[in-house]
């Protein structure tokens, strides 16, 4: 299913009765949060506040709460497809012309689907969208004692923020090397109405444009941010890609058409056109503002630190908006629907690099970071280790704090059998092994910020090879037979 924009994903929503207008008056600050924690913890329907205190512009928060809204946003029936579906695409782009195998013939026979899969992914630039309805680049209008960003019901989550912030915003730079556009999701702390903080971590790629530019002698960098555009484009800002891969080839993927851009009216970048509402300005190389403290998906506070400073020099937006946020805390959260899709999609390129994998799971309660399970085919001493370390160096993956690695047959979203095989598993000097590395900058419990331990645990069956020369005991089972007997007697037992 395509969404043409951010209402056709609430009208969807709405007939499916997954969305809940709220009628009665909210405050911004902290009101907005309690309801929607509450309501994520109940596994509740997306919320549209239409009537924010001192506000005209309505609230949608808690759209990708649920696995169904996530997949629903998607595309797909469950997240479980999405598995299939990069699976498919890798298989596509592995018989696709240039590559070995399936000669001239085999060749011939994938360009049309590659050519349709093409037209999907690349995304397009119109002259205009409905998100230049309204145009706004006066000083006047967008200093700190107009309007700005004080138009819009921007929330203040939790008690001790620093202020209130943009919490789903899609953060578009180009790299100043070859000018490849780049759409990451940092918060953004709102100083004034024409300036914010730029929360981009230092292994982050618009971090990596920022110190580029600076490499370069440049002043500033241009930034555009988008807020409010259709799911798939939204959620693509997310998804941890490699660098230099554009995030809307990603999203023109996973809506199956391709995404219109636009260009901005102050700055030499693209927007995707259906946004509701897009900030324009620019970052400057020698100016940093603290930043900080924010209630992070951690479930605790963030430190303030100093981060770069966002200038706005331009605001365009539809004429009645609709401004879309998130709250993130203790999980689960909505954002832990978002990093269990993308968990779902990195499956088949991990299995690409390591095709033992079996499946990999991030608990809510790691929140994304602190634990990482993976279920491996286990075919030679020191195997899970080699597992370990590879997902220590691969992308985003660097960052897991404790990984735990169990044999295939071990059904690692299943939290309590995880946790029965892996202490009866390991004997803790010979199977846990300590390194040092880069750490979430979030990881406030980490020596220094962004880099600490991390373990990991082997929890696989011992060989005889890795020093246990007992034999490994047998699961205790009923056999399948008697099992069958019983089912039959079952009811009647009871």
């Amino acid at each position: 299913m395509v969404f043409k924009d951010l209402r056709d994903f609430i009208g969807t929503l709405e007939k499916k009765k997954l969305l809940k207008r709220v009628s009665v008056e909210v405050d911004r600050d902290l009101e907005i949060t309690e309801i929607a924690d509450r309501t994520i913890k109940q596994k509740g329907p997306a919320l549209l506040f239409e009537n924010v205190k001192g506000f005209k512009t309505p609230v949608l928060i808690n759209a990708f709460g649920t696995e169904e809204r996530m997949a629903l946003a998607l595309g797909v029936k469950s997240l479980s497809e999405l598995t299939t579906q990069v699976n498919s695409l890798i298989s596509d782009l592995m018989n696709a012309p240039g590559q070995s195998g399936g000669g001239l013939l085999g060749k011939l026979q994938a360009l049309p689907k590659l050519m349709d899969l093409a037209s999907k992914l690349f995304p397009k630039t119109v002259k205009t969208g409905p998100c230049k309805e309204v145009i706004i680049k006066d000083k006047a209008s967008l200093a700190p004692t107009g309007s700005g960003l004080d138009k819009f019901p921007i929330i203040k989550c939790w008690p001790q923020d620093g202020g209130r912030y943009i919490t789903l915003p899609l953060v578009f730079t180009k790299n100043p090397e070859n000018g490849k556009r780049n759409c990451g999701m940092y918060r953004m702390q709102v100083f004034d109405g024409a300036t914010t903080g730029m929360h981009w971590q230092m292994q982050k790629d618009g971090a990596r444009h920022f110190a580029d530019t600076q490499r370069k002698g440049r002043d500033k960098i241009e930034v555009a941010v988008a807020i409010g555009s259709d799911p798939a484009v939204s959620f693509a800002g997310a998804v941890p890609l490699p660098p230099d891969v554009d995030e809307m080839i990603m999203a023109g993927y996973l809506r199956g058409a391709a995404v219109e851009m636009v260009k901005c009216e102050t700055v030499d970048l693209e927007v995707p056109a259906n946004s509701e509402i897009v900030l324009e300005g620019y970052v400057k190389a020698d100016e940093k503002r603290m930043e900080g403290p924010f209630g992070d998906h951690t479930g605790f506070y963030s430190l303030p630190e100093e981060y770069p400073v966002f200038h706005i020099t331009c605001i365009t937006h539809r004429k009645d908006p609709i401004y879309q946020t998130i709250v993130v805390g203790r999980p689960p959260m909505e954002d832990c629907l978002m990093g269990l899709a993308i968990e779902r999609m990195f499956l088949p390129i991990m299995r690409m690099h390591l095709p033992e994998i079996v499946d990999v799971h991030m608990p809510f309660e790691g929140v994304f970071h602190n634990l990482l399970l993976v279920s491996i085919r286990k075919s030679y001493p020191g195997h899970a280790r080699k597992v370990m370390h590879a997902l220590w160096g691969m992308g985003q993956a660097m960052f897991s704090k404790v990984i735990v690695v169990v044999d295939e047959d071990v059904n690692i979203r299943n939290s309590s059998e995880v946790i029965w095989k892996a202490l009866n598993n390991i004997d803790p000097q010979r199977d846990m092994e300590f390194v040092m590395g880069p750490v979430d900058v979030l990881d406030h419990a980490a020596r220094t910020i962004g880099y600490g331990s991390k373990v990991g645990i082997d929890a696989t069956r011992k060989l005889k090879a890795e020093g246990f020369t007992r034999p490994w005991p047998e699961e205790m089972r009923i056999p399948p037979e008697v099992k069958a007997i019983v089912d039959k007697k079952w009811k009647d037992l009871k």
